[in-house]
């Protein structure tokens, strides 16, 4: 598949199997969102690979716990892939993905939550080459910011300095691939 392809047909998946992805393609991943292009060839950014369904639903549950829905009143985001936004039976915000990478940027950074998140596209990017699903998932910061998220941080050694950004769900589909949407017209001008 060529990069374009890849980018085309790339989807962000809610719905996973119970099964495993294997630690090289984890390393692959992870290596592949380390090669993001960042502010100032500063490469701040850290990944935790999470390779252990149990632990991510774990953290799953804590990213959900302060969720306010009430803020998106309106969203609507699949009915082949709801979001938590969709279904507010859903109990983690990881969806069941057997594997997770938290990504953390140093706190005090300009430029620490773009250089994240250029590391989870890059990471969606290679997952999908790799036959496999993925999801960017945000409210990192408040995923940590309690006594059980705080106990993750210390057990993984990450300083204060740093803070959670985003995370990328990894791990195989659950079903088929949704359909893809349209691209809406006159979001891009050349001049």
């Amino acid at each position: 598949m060529d990069l374009m392809e890849i980018i085309r047909t790339r989807r962000s998946i809610r719905k996973y199997q119970d099964k495993q992805i294997s630690k090289e393609d984890l390393e692959k991943i992870i290596k592949a969102g380390l090669s993001a292009p960042n502010a100032g060839g500063r490469q701040g950014s850290i990944i935790i690979g999470v390779n252990d369904a149990k632990l991510t639903e774990q953290i799953g549950k804590l990213n959900i716990a302060k969720f306010d829905r009430s803020a998106l009143l309106g969203a609507y985001v699949s009915d082949e892939q709801p979001s938590i936004i969709d279904d507010p039976n859903i109990k983690s915000g990881f969806y069941g993905a057997p594997s997770v990478c938290v990504i953390f940027g140093p706190k005090n950074f300009l430029y620490s939550i773009p250089d994240a998140f250029c590391c989870a596209e890059n990471m969606i990017l290679m997952a999908h080459s790799l036959g496999l699903a993925s999801c960017i998932i945000a409210r990192a910061e408040e995923t940590f910011d309690n006594p059980d998220g705080k106990k993750f941080l210390l057990q993984w050694d990450i300083s204060e300095d740093y803070i959670a950004r985003c995370f990328v769900l990894l791990g195989y589909i659950n079903g088929s691939e949704p359909s893809s949407k349209p691209l809406h017209e006159g979001r891009f001008k050349i001049v």
